[in-house]
């Protein structure tokens, strides 16, 4: 193809000429690091004239603005939702004219506050606003948490209509069964519009999850499987309709252990080819494989590797159309099925040199234009729009243009030895500058089913940009390394995976990079909960403490989980474990053993980790006459999304760090 041309942002587009965009954050580093992205969503309209973005607005607020392509592009804001506690998490065009939107709110359901979502529908001008959530006729039989979710963006092919899946309230009939007698999981083809509903699946009471073509036809249904009593368990039975016929023939049967997988579990379908895409396990690591849907059940590897997993399929554009297949190394690979994508993917790396990750975020319906992003370790990326006639690369914003003015730093991808010999992947983020005998952070990564990812990480770009190093340790129990990688989850193998964090530590301090009186962990979510148990493990390893959202207590976070979820039990022994190793691997029960003071944090409407767990730390700590402290955020969940409050943590962190470790005072 013809060199591709990058021009610049088109007049008006720019989110820094928005009136409804976040301010530019006052208070230093921390503000600028801790505010959210400036871009949270990007969607083009099916013809590609119209573009909506979702942006920040000042503290927890969101605003959806739209503008039209065609001339001088203005952004217009057309809905907008405090956080407080609505938040519009994204949007995307139903039609021409018509968007539809997400909104998160943690509410008050039966008496306890609970994330809840809900699908609402408006025109490109701001008018026109429906809710697409399903209910029933008696408002008080209406779900709770779940509105629906939209599965096919195609429909029947009318502007603005769409497949949804819903859950069905049997309600009193009388005449025909339809699907409003039957309880559970169906999918209403609505028009988002006049709301004009279709039921094109009936509901079924095992119904898990269903698979469209992108065309308005659903292909596949997950029936979960249940015991006498009732209750799901891990095994999934895959049905699916060859073209043309409503009957209903198996596919296929998969258990799934947390990150492990036995049989073949599909994700996708390609309505031209007549196959799904879909995962299973190849030598204790999973696969992409494709299974025919014309009732051969023939099945053929797509792609495989002898190192890591493959992490996902690459789709494009309304049908949700499959392009290629991703995977991650040390750094995050792609391969493109499709040769035309394939040559785009590459003239982008040359016209983007400094930008290796590429990724596809949306497209016209007819992949004339295109909306992708492209980022580095240092830099956060950026959102693009590609049109294949003119070969017109223009920039529509950065993702946080209040970090223009720092120096970010590069991030390398190491590994270590385990105290076993084991060789533990992680990256390394090195203050500008680099050096040696630094203030020193670990960071070990939430979840525990995920791993760390070479790429722009706001948090360890702060620390680096303070002075410290960051080493993000991919420990044993990460996913994305195969099964044997996994061990059976950060908490079952809570010993191998704290070793390895831990250890992680001492070899910093071995190579010269960290002093061992300025080493010091932070982490999040699972992450938190590793940087306690560090210090149960070796309590004169780490000098100071962070933790953020963390889980204190496994055997009380595991009841409150199955209370809150209905979670079978032994769905919840096989995530957290039963017997001595519950109470050994709890770090609220050993704040005995703590020398280094901790800094905690945590939403209040937390719906990950129940908030007692932070408070029952604190608590302990206190008790046992430890140094500790505890911030805890009204009306937030796990993620804290509010400018102030992560400026404040970040803050705090780097003080609590300073002033633990005697550190000169921040700059």
């Amino acid at each position: 193809m013809s060199e591709m041309k990058v021009i610049s942002i088109v007049a008006g587009l720019a989110l820094a000429s928005s009136a409804h965009a976040a301010d530019a954050p006052a208070g230093g580093a921390a503000a600028a690091f801790g505010a959210r992205q400036q871009v949270q969503d990007v969607s083009i309209s099916p013809d590609g004239k119209q573009i909506a973005i979702v942006e920040p607005t000042a503290g927890r607020g969101a605003a959806l603005l739209v503008a039209n392509l065609d001339g001088t592009p203005t952004l217009k804001p057309i809905l907008t939702s405090s956080g407080s506690p609505d938040r519009l998490s994204g949007c995307r065009w139903s039609g021409n004219t018509r968007l539809v939107c997400t909104i998160y709110m943690i509410d008050t359901v039966y008496g306890e506050k609970t994330g809840t979502s809900r699908l609402v529908a408006l025109n490109a001008d701001g008018s026109g606003l429906k809710e697409l959530s399903a209910r029933n006729k008696d408002s008080s039989l209406a779900v709770a948490l779940y509105g629906g979710g939209i599965i096919d963006w195609s429909g029947d092919g009318s502007e603005g209509s769409v497949l949804i899946e819903r859950y069905y309230i049997p309600e009193e009939t009388t005449g025909t069964m339809t699907a409003e007698t039957h309880e559970g999981l169906g999918v209403d083809r609505v028009d988002t519009r006049t709301l004009k509903r279709q039921n094109v699946v009936v509901a079924n009471g095992g119904a898990a999850g269903y698979i469209a073509d992108g065309h308005g036809t659903v292909r596949i249904m997950a029936i979960q499987t249940r015991n006498s009593l009732g209750e799901a368990d891990r095994t999934v039975n895959y049905l699916y309709h060859k073209k043309g016929s409503h009957e209903w023939l198996p596919l296929s049967q998969a258990v799934s252990t947390d990150d492990k997988i036995a049989g073949f579990r599909p994700v996708a379908v390609d309505p031209d080819l007549d196959v799904a895409y879909g995962f299973e396990a190849k030598d204790g690591r999973r696969a992409l494989y494709k299974v025919a849907l014309d009732g051969s059940l023939k099945k053929e590897l797509v792609l495989d590797r002898p190192d890591v997993d493959v992490s996902g399929v690459i789709e494009v554009g309304r049908q949700s159309r499959v392009v290629g297949v991703s995977w991650v190394t040390d750094k995050p690979h792609t391969a493109f099925f499709d040769p035309q994508l394939k040559q785009l993917a590459a003239a982008f790396s040359k016209a983007l040199p400094g930008l290796p990750l590429v990724s596809f975020v949306d497209a016209s319906a007819d992949e004339q234009r295109l909306v992708l992003w492209a980022g580095s370790d240092t830099d956060p990326g950026h959102f693009y729009l590609f049109d294949r006639a003119t070969k017109h690369l223009t920039e529509i914003a950065p993702v946080r243009p209040q970090l223009a003015g720092y120096k970010l730093a590069t991030v390398a991808a190491i590994t270590f030895p385990a105290a076993d010999g084991t060789m533990i992947p992680a990256y390394l983020t090195l203050p500008p500058g680099g050096g040696k005998n630094l203030p020193t952070i670990v960071m070990p990564h939430g979840g525990p089913e995920a791993r760390d990812v070479w790429s722009f990480d706001y948090l360890a770009q702060y620390f680096a940009n303070r002075g410290y190093a960051v080493l993000q340790p991919n420990y044993r129990g990460s996913t994305g390394y195969g099964e044997e990688w996994f061990v059976k989850n950060g908490y079952r193998s809570w010993r191998t995976a704290i070793g390895d964090v831990n250890d992680a530590g001492k070899w910093l301090v071995a190579q010269g990079i960290a002093k061992p009186d300025q080493l010091a962990i932070f982490g999040w979510s699972y992450g938190g909960y590793a940087a306690l148990q560090s210090a149960v493990v070796d309590p004169n390893l780490f000098k100071a403490i962070v933790a953020v959202a963390p889980v204190t207590d496994i055997g009380a976070q595991r009841q409150w989980q199955q209370d809150k979820y209905n979670e079978k039990p032994a769905l919840m022994d096989e995530r957290y474990g039963k017997g001595p190793d519950v109470a050994a691997g709890s770090p609220a029960l050993h704040a005995d053993r703590f020398i280094a003071p901790v800094l905690l944090f945590q939403g209040d409407v937390d719906q990950n980790v129940d908030i007692l767990q932070g408070r029952r730390m604190a608590s302990r700590l206190k008790e046992a006459g430890k140094q500790v402290e505890f911030v805890e955020y009204h009306g937030l969940d796990h993620q804290l999304q509010d400018d102030a409050a992560e400026a404040e943590l970040l803050g705090k962190a780097d003080t609590f760090f300073r002033t633990s470790m005697h550190l000169p005072a921040a700059p």
